[in-house]
């Protein structure tokens, strides 16, 4: 009985270390992302891939809450810490929502044409790959250690991996049928999703006693 007792608290740690790990490697793609989708969007007149890329400075803020959660070993017997790091996530999808939509829109009213983009269709088929892999080992790892944050934070990745294949199916329209109107209308179904995230991770962040401490 001991012995699980102190494998336990064992694999506790091994988990907020594999958790600490993910959103690293979150944050290294995500400033990848900042630099190679802007510059590519630049090229190609395209927003959706220049919005794509300034959404990633949103992730790379919600990754760093995740990590100083982590990494913050203390335990807050009203469960507050948790909660403000939830509602932080939660402005951060209000924040990308937002931007999202108000670019959609001026990019569909200013009938906004992109140029084709070849690299920036490869680009995006690796990042949606990358980040629906990192948002399934996040939400793995967080059920496991039962960290609402981490698993919380999952959702950004998934949300950015949709964003991705979003952005790459309206790359594709564009290129093979003419369709300049797919580029806006991919950042705005976006859009819709990251409202309906803020609203459910805000909800979540209202203090719930009846929950064991989480991290």
């Amino acid at each position: 009985m001991a012995s699980k007792d102190v494998t336990r608290p064992q694999a506790h740690q091994s988990l907020r270390r594999r958790g600490i790990r993910l959103e690293w490697a979150t944050n290294g793609w995500n400033l990848l992302e900042v630099f190679i989708s802007i510059a590519l969007g630049i090229q190609a007149r395209s927003l959706a891939l220049v919005a794509f890329g300034l959404d990633s400075v949103v992730e790379v803020f919600s990754s760093t809450i995740v990590i100083r959660n982590l990494s913050d070993q203390r335990r807050d017997p009203g469960d507050r810490r948790i909660h403000r790091s939830l509602r932080r996530l939660s402005v951060a999808f209000w924040l990308l929502g937002g931007f999202l939509l108000l670019a959609s829109v001026r990019g569909l009213i200013l009938a906004v044409r992109p140029m084709n983009s070849p690299l920036g269709i490869a680009w995006l088929a690796v990042t949606a790959v990358v980040m629906f892999s990192l948002a399934w080992m996040k939400w793995t790892t967080g059920h496991s250690m039962g960290s609402e944050t981490l698993v919380a934070e999952s959702a950004m990745s998934f949300l950015d991996g949709c964003l991705s294949t979003g952005v790459l199916l309206a790359l594709i329209f564009n290129l093979t049928l003419g369709w300049w109107w797919a580029d806006s209308c991919a950042a705005l179904v976006v859009a819709g999703f990251a409202v309906a995230e803020e609203v459910r991770h805000w909800l979540d962040s209202a203090p719930h006693s009846d929950c064991p401490p989480h991290i």
